[in-house]
């Protein structure tokens, strides 16, 4: 018997295997472990599942409830049913997504408060209602008459560059920070090349850096950025490039200061050949002084902004300004690709930058978070947990086993993120908890927290 590629010979899944790993017998519990199963690798995609009849013995229920299990697993993907031929696992939901991306997102059950993902609580958007129907009226179409027209509408390049924390040389946008991110490395590093990250630091930027080939150098953090010491060290270990975030750092909230920006430009300016790459995720609605080490070193920086957090993931823009050296053959490479981000889009972003509501409606986001974030972590603090809020939309929560506090979350309902995929180095349990999403009882939630952070 054939695998699901036609090619891979199937493993029979031990019926013993899935008893032990199943405590809920309704059918809806039968499916969670077997999804958990899968997540942790105990079982494969292409792997057979032992008959109905097996299954229902073993555990002494119902056929018709085992066949409820495989029919909640099918509905989602997780399995195939091919006659007499048997019930074959699929790749999990996300096996598209990378692995760090993976750990942070895949979840395996239900959760009343879902506090795990960074996606901005999409109430606090500005509205592009009226910015569509002002489109609708100035647009009769994709007005682009040219596929080698300017790839940035020169209105929103005016407006972007009025807040650039300095004057780059050149300014395009591109698909999103990472998209920006990958683009700029795959500019100014190659194959091999060693790249200082942060860690704790974003986990899609560690996945990004295997897949091409990259070699990961920590730099540790402190309260107010990557430090000198650690920024030094990288640099004698040959890294080509480095990768910040110079506020609301992810997870820890951390934002680089002025002074620390200037001692890192110290260290860099012996080092001309080694670029920045400033990751500004949150762009307008952190709080934090927009600083940037390009004040100080313009033609070492690349600062990337993104517009997710503000006005909306869809809209899949990020500015990127710095070097021509560097910027100028990115747009030429892109043109050999997607060419331009879609100007309809730009127009869109362009509306939203200017109009008073979607202005005041982002300050408004600004503040929400920074009053969850603040009231949250006050509420941590005063039940034992030290909390030190930040700027952006997570905290970064110490707990005395990750493990344990996982288990303890979702016994109540609450899903976070794992602490150990933002790390590099062994470091102290924590969790990161996003503050996105709006929540019924923060006093509530942060005694749950407490709970769970608890030996």
């Amino acid at each position: 018997m054939n695998g699901i590629g036609g090619t891979i010979a199937a493993m029979q899944i031990n019926v013993s295997v899935l008893v032990e790993h199943i405590e809920d017998t309704s059918p809806r519990g039968i499916a969670a472990g077997i999804a958990r199963l899968l997540k942790a690798g105990t079982i494969s995609a292409g792997d057979r599942l032992p008959t109905v009849r097996d299954v229902s013995r073993a555990l002494g229920v119902s056929p018709a409830t085992v066949s409820g299990a495989w029919r909640a697993l099918a509905d989602v993907g997780l399995v195939i049913a091919r006659g007499r031929a048997g019930t074959y696992m699929l790749p999990g939901r996300t096996s598209w997504l990378p692995p760090r991306y993976k750990s942070m997102n895949e979840a395996m059950e239900p959760a009343a408060i879902d506090l795990s993902t960074g996606t901005p609580d999409p109430t606090l958007l500005p509205s592009i209602q009226r910015t569509l129907t002002r489109a609708a009226r100035t647009i009769a179409g994709a007005d682009t008459d040219s596929y080698v027209a300017p790839p940035v509408l020169p209105q929103l390049e005016a407006v972007i560059r009025e807040s650039w924390p300095f004057r780059p040389q050149r300014l395009t946008v591109v698909d999103g920070a990472l998209d920006a991110i990958g683009r700029v490395l795959d500019q100014v590093t190659t194959f091999g090349d060693r790249i200082g990250v942060e860690d704790p630091g974003f986990p899609p930027i560690f996945d990004l850096l295997e897949q091409s080939g990259r070699d990961r150098f920590r730099i540790p953090l402190d309260a107010h950025g990557i430090t000198v010491a650690g920024l030094s060290a990288a640099l004698r270990h040959g890294v080509r490039a480095v990768v910040v975030q110079p506020r609301a750092h992810n997870p820890t909230g951390v934002s680089i200061t002025a002074t620390r920006a200037r001692e890192l430009a110290a260290v860099l300016r012996a080092h001309p050949d080694v670029v920045v790459i400033e990751d500004d995720h949150s762009g307008e609605v952190s709080v934090a002084r927009d600083i940037s080490i390009g004040n100080f070193l313009p033609d070492q920086v690349v600062r990337i902004r993104s517009y997710s957090k503000s006005h909306g993931p869809d809209l899949r823009i990020a500015a990127v300004g710095g070097p021509a050296i560097i910027i100028d053959p990115l747009v030429a490479r892109r043109m050999l690709g997607p060419g331009w981000t879609s100007r309809l889009l730009q127009r869109l972003l362009f509306d939203l930058l200017t109009d008073a509501d979607a202005i005041a409606a982002v300050s408004e986001a600004r503040r929400v978070y920074y009053g969850r974030s603040h009231l949250l972590a006050a509420a941590l603090t005063d039940l034992g947990v030290a909390v030190t809020p930040g700027d952006g939309l997570n905290l970064w929560v110490p707990v005395h086993d990750e493990d344990a506090a996982l288990t303890r979350l979702a016994g109540a309902g609450v899903r976070v993120a794992p602490g150990s995929v933002f790390t590099i180095a062994p470091a102290s349990a924590h969790i990161r908890v996003s503050v996105s999403r709006p929540v019924e009882s923060i006093p509530e939630l942060a005694r749950i927290l407490a709970l769970a952070a608890r030996p």
